[in-house]
């Protein structure tokens, strides 16, 4: 969202991993589908489970293709949902992705209290263990940046990402 196209990098894969792996435990395995209802789906590794593969050597599944389906359906659904909840967040709060990325550059790393700053529209203050007590050499606090209405429509043409149906 911040870099564009061309800032694409490979860190996104393992977030995309792993949200995959918790919608899908979340579909076939907590029971937190209202189209699949409480039942497990997927076994872990080496449980033996009514319909589970044992020639695989692993934890696939044995399911018709109708509940593979619909399995397939709601991880899509769930990851769907998510990702445009998050990215509306992140466009309602651009000022602050902003601010928190020049802080993360200015340094480094950011604590809580830095966080706090970023939330609530003050000044960035050094990390507490950077060794900045306020000294005049210390860099400049970051300040909240005030954004142009062009800068919108810029930068939501050159989003990444997004659902499925859109590509």
């Amino acid at each position: 969202m911040t870099l564009g196209k061309d800032g694409v990098t490979t860190g996104a894969s393992n977030d995309i991993q792993r949200a995959t792996h918790i919608a899908r435990s979340m579909a076939t395995k907590w029971g937190l589908s209202e189209k699949l209802g409480p039942l497990l789906y997927d076994e872990d590794e080496g449980e033996v489970f009514l319909g589970k593969n044992y020639g695989s050597g692993g934890s696939r599944m044995n399911v018709s293709g109708e509940t593979a389906r619909l399995i397939d359906e709601e991880v899509r659904r769930v990851i769907d949902e998510c990702y445009n909840r998050a990215h509306q967040i992140l466009v309602d709060n651009r000022d602050k992705l902003d601010v928190m990325a020049d802080a993360l550059i200015q340094y480094e790393t950011i604590d809580s209290d830095q966080i706090d700053d970023i939330m609530a529209g003050r000044e960035v203050r050094p990390p507490k263990d950077s060794g900045d007590s306020g000294n005049d050499s210390a860099k400049p606090p970051v300040e909240p940046q005030a954004k142009a209405p062009e800068d919108d429509a810029k930068k939501s043409d050159s989003s990444i990402g997004g659902p499925a149906g859109e590509h």
